[in-house]
C-alpha cells in the first residue's frame, strides 16, 4: 500500500508542471498557430484571432492534433465557433500554461491591423493556478486555504497591471477589433457532496475563482473591452456533480481540473457566442 500511495503522490506532484506546460513564448509562432482562410463563404468578413491559456486552448477536451505541449484542442470553443461561422481568417495561438508574459512575448504576433475579433482567457497561471490545485489535491485543508489566499492576494495586487498591459497591447496591434475576454468557472460543486475534495477546500477554491473573475472583469471594463463571465454556464457542472463539465484528476494529468469537451461546447462556446454581438463598454 505504501508503494501505491507513494506512486500516486509522485504522479500528482507533476500536476503543476503539466498544468503549466511549456511556456507559450518558448516556441515559434508558426508552431502555435492554426490559420484557416475562408475561400467558400465570403459573407463573414471576420478576421478572428484566439489568444490565451489552457482554458482558452481547450485543454481537457481531447483531439490535440500536432499542438504538442500546448494541448490545443479541436473541441475548444474557438475552433468550434470558427467552424460554425466560417470567418475570413482564423488564427488560434492559444497554449496551455500561458501567462500574460507569454501572450505578450509571442501570441500577440498573430494580431494584425485588420483583425476584427479577438478572444482571450488569461490570468489563472499568473496567480499560480497549478500550485494551488496541487496543494489542495495533496495537502491539508489549512495548507489549501493558505495557498488560495496567496493566489487571491496576487490577483488583487499584481495581476491588474499585467492585464492592463496585455489588453493595451492587443488594442495597439488591432485597434478596430472587438475583444472578448472570457473568465474562469468555479471548478467544484459547492456545499455538501460526495467528493474526494473536502468542502473546506472546495469553498476556498471557488472563492478564488470568484476573486479572479472580479479582478478580470474590472480590468476589462477599464480597457473598454467585453467581458464574458462563464460561471453561470458552468453552474451545476463542476467537479463532483453528476453532469460534470470539468475534469477531476486525470490519467493525462495535464487535463486535470480543466473543462472537458462538454464544458467547451456547452459552457465556453455559448458564453463567447453571447458576447460576440455585445458592444464593448465605453
Amino acid at each position: 500500500m505504501r508503494s501505491l500511495v507513494s506512486a500516486l503522490c509522485a504522479g500528482l506532484l507533476t500536476v503543476a508542471a503539466l498544468l503549466v506546460g511549456t511556456p507559450a513564448g518558448a516556441t515559434s509562432l508558426s508552431e502555435n498557430t492554426e490559420n484557416t482562410e475562408n475561400t467558400e463563404n465570403t459573407e463573414n468578413t471576420e478576421n478572428y484571432v484566439a489568444l490565451g491559456d489552457s482554458y482558452a486552448a481547450g485543454t481537457g477536451a481531447g483531439d490535440y492534433g500536432d499542438s504538442g505541449s500546448c494541448m490545443r484542442s479541436a473541441n475548444g470553443f474557438a475552433p468550434l465557433w470558427a467552424a460554425a461561422n466560417s470567418p475570413a481568417s482564423f488564427a488560434n495561438v492559444t497554449c496551455g500554461g500561458a501567462t500574460t508574459d507569454d501572450v505578450l512575448g509571442g501570441q500577440v504576433d498573430a494580431l494584425k491591423e485588420d483583425t476584427s475579433l479577438v478572444s482571450i482567457a488569461i490570468g489563472g497561471n499568473d496567480v499560480g493556478f497549478a500550485d494551488v490545485m496541487t496543494t489542495c489535491t495533496l495537502g491539508s485543508d489549512q495548507s489549501c486555504v493558505d495557498k488560495v489566499e496567496e493566489a487571491k492576494t496576487a490577483a488583487r495586487e499584481t495581476l491588474p497591471a499585467k492585464l492592463d498591459t496585455t489588453y493595451a497591447e492587443i488594442k495597439k496591434r488591432s485597434p478596430q477589433a472587438r475583444v472578448v475576454v472570457l473568465g474562469y468557472p468555479r471548478v467544484f460543486v459547492s456545499g455538501s457532496a460526495d467528493c474526494s475534495m473536502s468542502e473546506t477546500k472546495r469553498t476556498a477554491l471557488n472563492g478564488a475563482a470568484d476573486e479572479l473573475s472580479t479582478v478580470i472583469e474590472g480590468r476589462v471594463g477599464a480597457a473598454g473591452m467585453t467581458y464574458s463571465d462563464v460561471r453561470d454556464e458552468f453552474d451545476g457542472h463542476g467537479v463532483c456533480t453528476d453532469a460534470a463539465w470539468i475534469h477531476g484528476v486525470r490519467p493525462n494529468l495535464g487535463e486535470s481540473y480543466h473543462p472537458n469537451a462538454d464544458g467547451q461546447k456547452s459552457g465556453y462556446l455559448p458564453a463567447f457566442e453571447g458576447a460576440v454581438g455585445v458592444r464593448a463598454a465605453r
